[in-house]
């Protein structure tokens, strides 16, 4: 360090530009170095200005003339830091030893190194058009538009177009859904581009009108997602944080604004092309604004808005140094400095914020991995994937668990032995065979049951009230007005046959005809058996004893039921059973005779059960549609014609209930088995292993 203070600092390059720009929160000043070959701006202090002043001495002399005259009170090792950061920046002339590095990083095909790859498939940028002299004379053009007259009015009649919404939502809630389709997302796409050009020109026109300069405007590529952009990086020379905030904020009040006034044209159109469009407009930019740019935990509009409110440049990484050191000094117990002086509550703010923004980004990371292996073909998606999960995710962790270990040392005794205690517990917890609860989903229903139906059309004649009935008892009675009218005309022909035959006995001469009389007697005879038979079927009796329930009270006599209708079910109540639907993944861990707990819907008391049977293939239809989400239930299904296939794939667990669930009714709830143990450990190899095995084919 003392040769490092001895040695001249390197010239800065003369090319750079450096301005004074609005104060910190606490009263600071602060400045800009603007580097206009890469279009970059860096927020610099009091001390870092200072040092600019008397740039190219030794760090030590430096260190003596800002001391002697100036009220800081800097180090050596502070002035030599500086100095990185102005080399790292590439904005001081380089050493021999940059310039050699640079040469040999510019020879031969960069692309042909897989870091290159990397980074240039996780974050590149095109840039497409220099729109400096157009944004001026649009901006002159949209002078009205600048007025706080023209703000209030789009606010006023976006609040209207939500309010008329609301007031037929269920209609633009249809709309919505049935918007999902193949033209439907094309539409989306249009959508989508118009709204983020309108947002990229509102960040543009603003900028332009405060004085700054865009240098372009093109598309970015995230993940290889393509996203429009606009270079408004100037926006740092505005003292005004007002200003700043303004720039960075017209994107999403653009946005807004076309989602409010779309909204309010779909309101008053009527149904056709051009309202398909505002839908189309409406959904697209509320969407984008609120759920999207809103959001401060990646770097789009919230972001940027959220610092400016907070004048705290660089949120993202000062809010991360600081978490990361309150996780040293908390769980390491290592006596680290913080990164800054920050007041208590605003620091302990700061963490909450980066721990939310890592969590944050954790799942849309995952998501991101898992959204880049489905969009590409298997190999190039696996690859992908690995790299997504290895950069975003496991690369922070392992960076920081390798600072961890390097200060390891520092790590006072107790707490060496607290984390050793407190891994050698986790590795119990992961790897010992402690669970054995395996969850599933099903519908108690009463073993023996019967639902009754008419059995060919008819009229309603009675119906018996639901409650216990004895085997014989009449369930149901019906009528068919033809079966009736057509039975009381063979009765009258059988009468009247059976008239002629006793005739034709007594007269000799009409034994021609008796043979014939007596056969269509016969006829008669048998029709009204078949007819009686037909009106005994439309009263339907009770098989067995039972409980009689499902009992329509609106049904009432006169009505005409058809073969489909269920006029009720006639139920044993003293045995239950219990159809369990189980994952494909657990099933595996049964065995007949497990203990079960049912947990009916609403019912604090579970019962106790014991595993009957259990299926040796997948469910291909579920029996109960009310398990089905659509219906309100817990299980996801595919249709697959008229029949519903839960998706992922369950199977079907037979569970035979100790009593009867309260009401004695079918009714739904979650169940609870005693497997075989397993650990989490265990099972998180197992379905690794299942994974591997299910897309290793190529």
């Amino acid at each position: 360090m003392d040769a490092a203070a001895d040695r001249p600092t390197p010239p800065l390059r003369e090319d750079l530009k450096l301005s004074e720009t609005s104060p910190g929160h606490d009263g600071s000043p602060a400045w800009v170095i603007e580097d206009a070959v890469l279009n970059r701006f860096y927020r610099i202090g009091w001390f870092e200005f200072e040092c600019l002043l008397r740039w190219g001495q030794p760090p030590g002399r430096i260190c003596e003339q800002i001391a002697a005259e100036t009220a800081l009170q800097p180090d050596v090792d502070q002035v030599v830091g500086f100095g990185r950061f102005l080399a790292s920046n590439q904005l001081v002339h380089p050493d021999a030893q940059a310039t050699a590095r640079l040469r040999s990083q510019s020879e031969g095909n960069p692309w042909l190194h897989g870091r290159w790859w990397l980074h240039h498939y996780l974050f590149f940028r095109i840039p497409l058009l220099r729109p400096q002299a157009v944004l001026q004379r649009l901006s002159a053009a949209l002078d009205p538009v600048w007025r706080p007259a023209t703000a209030w009015l789009v606010a006023a009649l976006g609040l209207l177009g939500v309010i008329l919404v609301l007031q037929q939502w269920d209609t633009f809630a249809a709309a919505v859904v049935e918007s999902f389709s193949a033209e439907g997302l094309v539409s989306f796409a249009a959508a989508l581009l118009v709204a983020k050009t309108l947002h990229e020109l509102g960040h543009a026109l603003v900028a332009t009108r405060l004085g700054l300069r865009v240098a372009h405007m093109g598309v970015a590529f995230v993940v290889l997602w393509p996203m429009l952009y606009t270079d408004t990086g100037e926006s740092w020379k505005l003292r005004s944080a007002r200003q700043r905030l303004a720039v960075a904020s017209a994107g999403i009040l653009a946005e807004l604004g076309l989602a409010g006034l779309a909204t309010l044209g779909w309101a008053l159109c009527d149904d056709g092309p051009l309202r398909n469009a505002l839908l189309y407009l409406a959904t697209t930019s509320w969407v984008l604004s609120l759920a999207l740019n809103a959001s401060p935990f990646m770097r789009f509009d919230g972001y940027f808005i959220t610092s400016d409110l907070l004048d705290f440049p660089n949120l993202h990484e000062r809010s991360s140094a600081l978490a990361r050191t309150a996780l040293r000094r908390s769980l390491l117990g290592l006596d680290e400095p913080w990164p800054e002086a920050q007041p208590t509550g605003r620091r302990r703010a700061l963490v909450a914020f980066a721990v939310t923004t890592w969590l944050y980004r954790l799942v849309l990371f995952a998501g991101i991995a898992v959204a880049v292996y489905l969009l590409f073909f298997k190999v190039l998606g696996i690859v992908l994937f690995v790299v997504e999960v290895l950069w975003f995710i496991v690369r922070p962790v392992w960076r920081e668990l390798g600072h961890w270990w390097a200060a390891r040392r520092a790590v006072p005794g107790s707490r060496r032995l607290a984390a050793g205690l407190l891994g050698l517990a986790a590795l119990a917890f992961l790897a010992v065979p402690w669970r054995t609860q395996v969850d599933a989903v099903g519908v108690a229903r009463s073993q023996q049951q019967t639902r009754v139906y008419a059995p060919f059309p008819g009229r309603l004649s009675d119906v018996r009230p639901a409650g216990d009935v004895t085997a014989g008892d009449t369930l149901v009675v019906l009528e068919d007005p033809d079966i009736d009218s057509r039975m009381r005309g063979n009765e009258a022909g059988q009468q009247g046959y059976e008239a002629r035959l006793a005739g034709l006995i007594a007269d000799p001469a009409g034994s021609a005809e008796l043979a014939a009389t007596r056969q269509r007697l016969i006829v008669e005879v048998e029709e009204v058996r078949a007819a009686r038979t037909e009106m005994a079927r439309l009263q339907l009796r009770a098989p067995a004893t039972g409980r009689w329930l499902d009992v329509d009270p609106e049904r009432q006599p006169g009505q005409w039921v058809g073969t489909r209708d269920l006029l009720g079910v006639l139920i044993d109540p003293t045995r239950w059973q219990v159809d369990a639907y189980v994952r494909q993944d657990e099933v595996h861990r049964l065995r007949p005779g497990d203990a079960v707990s049912f947990h009916a819907e609403g019912v604090a008391t579970p019962l106790a059960g014991r595993v009957v049977s259990i299926g040796s293939t997948r469910v291909s239809e579920l029996g109960h549609p009310m398990l089905a989400t659509r219906f309100g239930g817990p299980l996801p299904v595919v249709a697959r014609g008229e029949s519903l296939q839960p998706d992922p794939p369950r199977f079907h667990v037979l569970v035979q209930l100790d009593t009867a669930p309260p009401g004695q009714r079918e009714t739904r709830g979650r169940l609870r088995i005693d497997g075989a143990p397993r650990s989490l450990l265990g099972d998180g190899m197992t379905r690794l292993g299942a994974v591997l095995l299910r897309e290793s084919g190529f």
